[in-house]
């Protein structure tokens, strides 16, 4: 692997990663060489069997249950990575709640605040954390899994699409205040990438998707991967502040 594209050395931080697009963008970091540690909250077997495939490939890293939106959890989760693998110098923001598509009406207003706490309060929490480190060493990176559907304005799906949106302002925000830093602030929106979680979507929506892409073909996790180990990489030291589509072409300026 190219030096430039090297994360030897390096501890990343991935949540929700023990399923789906977080495992991958966790085994792609590790591949590149980096500490990786795993983050889940729920399903101890289900993350216990995916550190496994990870320790199987050869990648260095440690596994961490924590609520990314618990403040005392997030203290412990640092402290913890910090004893195992050293302390966090970026951090890939990959963990989600469940996401009902309704219509307004049938929202209540607690649940559009906690897609709203969960987007926002998670990424805010964990920079607080990881900031000092990254600040004193002049070299940080903030990678946020965003989503297409903001680009998009999928409905009926207004609180996570409104949610989204304030990621990718709290992105843009954040890449501003944390350059001066040598910190870059970045964000991924994946399109529909065929996972575990999409097995019983019907076959007709994921025909109707399929037939949008330019390319003609699904995305791939490894897809996802290659973007986000990119962005993690001294390769990306110039590029903040921006929100990269990996879906495709179906979202083009």
């Amino acid at each position: 692997m190219s030096a430039s594209f090297s994360l030897k050395d390096r501890t990343f931080l991935v949540t929700g990663s023990t399923t789906g697009l977080g495992k991958s963008m966790a085994l792609a970091l590790g591949a590149a060489g980096a500490r990786v540690a795993m983050n889940y909250q729920n399903n101890t077997e289900r993350a216990e069997a995916a550190y496994g495939d990870f320790e199987a490939a050869g990648y260095d890293g440690a596994l961490f249950r924590a609520s990314v939106i618990d403040p005392d959890d997030v203290t412990r989760l640092n402290d913890e990575i910090t004893d195992k693998l050293g302390p966090v110098d970026g951090v890939v923001f990959n963990a989600t709640p469940a996401q009902p598509l309704k219509p307004i009406e049938e929202y209540d207003w607690d649940f559009y605040q906690s897609m709203i706490d969960f987007f926002i309060k998670s990424p805010y929490l964990l920079t607080r954390a990881f900031l000092p480190h990254m600040r004193e060493q002049k070299w940080g990176r903030i990678i946020n899994i965003a989503s297409e559907v903001y680009t998009r304005g999928v409905a009926p799906f207004s609180a996570y699409v409104a949610a989204k949106g304030g990621q990718l302002g709290w992105t843009r925000s954040m890449a501003n205040e944390l350059a001066p830093d040598g910190i870059t602030v970045n964000a991924i929106s994946p399109g529909w990438i065929p996972v575990e979680r999409h097995e019983h979507d019907p076959e007709e929506d994921k025909q109707a998707y399929l037939d949008i892409i330019p390319m003609k073909r699904w995305g791939l996790p490894s897809d996802l991967g290659g973007a986000t180990v990119f962005l993690a990489s001294d390769s990306s030291s110039f590029i903040t502040g921006q929100n990269i589509h990996v879906n495709g072409g179906v979202c083009l300026p």
